[in-house]
């Protein structure tokens, strides 16, 4: 029995996406023709590969055995096809990149051009988002990560600046206002702008300074969420409405400019840069492999 190949593609996409939206986005397809390929493999192979509820699509138990064997059949084909890529003169595809809000604000600015100038032939799409997601299941090709996210058996390559902090400001009216903390314990006292994650974790505040380090979870009077909401923080903090920590990189524009004065800057805690990081168990396609070598070669 031969089935298209498209058709086992669209299947793949919608069961990783979890719905026809999702499936349509990750194969580049409108939903209708999705959702045509699927019933249309499920006709021929006579058997339903997935349940559909207005909530949920989830697979059937012959869709996850299919799933099971199809997945890495399918990673093969493409890692064949693009063994032709070699032979181009440029590399051509698309790179997909799965990438925290912080990294494609504060690292991929200065990557992305010279990289796009260099290898035209190559589409990037980057996917932004702070849910952590697995970059093979959400169809990317690799991704951007600090190192207590890093999932094993993946390559990393540092990125961006190797070392970073989180930094605490305030308006100067705000500060000339509440008066300026001492210690970090101090803005227990003071109006905080805080950040939620879409987990619903709201990271504590650390500082460190001289070996000693301390960690604080103060009241806010306005919680955004973490990355996609920041910028609201910001421009909250800059017009007086409290106290905001976050990398300094972010906030640097604005301490530079005056809007914003640092708060406890001797406790600020450094920490290592991100990694891009991807499977190290299968051939790493072209635009990938041209994307590390980039990297490497504009690491400082």
């Amino acid at each position: 029995m031969k089935a298209n190949l498209g058709d086992l593609h669209a299947f793949v996409a919608v069961v990783r996406a979890k719905g026809f939206r999702g499936g349509a986005r990750l194969s580049g397809a409108s939903a209708s023709a999705v959702s045509e390929a699927v019933r249309r493999l499920e006709a021929q192979l006579g058997v339903r590969l997935l349940n559909r509820t207005t909530r949920s699509v989830l697979p059937t138990e012959a869709g996850q055995r299919l799933l099971e064997r199809l997945g890495p059949a399918l990673t093969e084909v493409e890692a064949a096809l693009d063994v032709v890529n070699g032979f181009r003169d440029r590399p051509a595809g698309t790179l997909k990149l799965n990438v925290p809000i912080s990294a494609s604000r504060l690292v991929l600015p200065a990557i992305v051009p010279g990289f796009l100038a260099a290898y035209p032939d190559i589409v990037l799409e980057v996917i932004a988002e702070d849910s952590f997601v697995d970059v093979l299941a959400a169809g990317c090709d690799a991704g951007i990560r600090y190192d207590e996210r890093l999932e094993q058996d993946m390559i990393a390559v540092p990125i961006g600046p190797r070392v970073q902090r989180f930094a605490t400001a305030a308006a100067p009216a705000y500060l000339a206002r509440r008066g300026r903390p001492d210690h970090p314990r101090d803005l227990l006292e003071h109006t905080c702008i805080r950040g939620r994650f879409s987990s619903g974790v709201m990271p504590a505040w650390e500082f460190e300074r001289d070996g000693e380090t301390v960690r604080i979870d103060p009241a806010a009077s306005l919680i955004v969420r973490a990355g996609e909401a920041v910028e609201l923080g910001v421009e909250a903090a800059v017009a007086g409405a409290g106290v905001i920590y976050l990398f300094e990189d972010w906030l640097r524009p604005h301490l530079d400019s005056g809007a914003l004065e640092p708060v406890l800057a001797p406790w600020w805690p450094a920490f290592s840069g991100p990694f891009l990081y991807y499977p190290g168990r299968r051939l790493v396609p072209a635009p990938l492999r041209a994307f590390v070598d980039f990297v490497k070669a504009s690491a400082p």
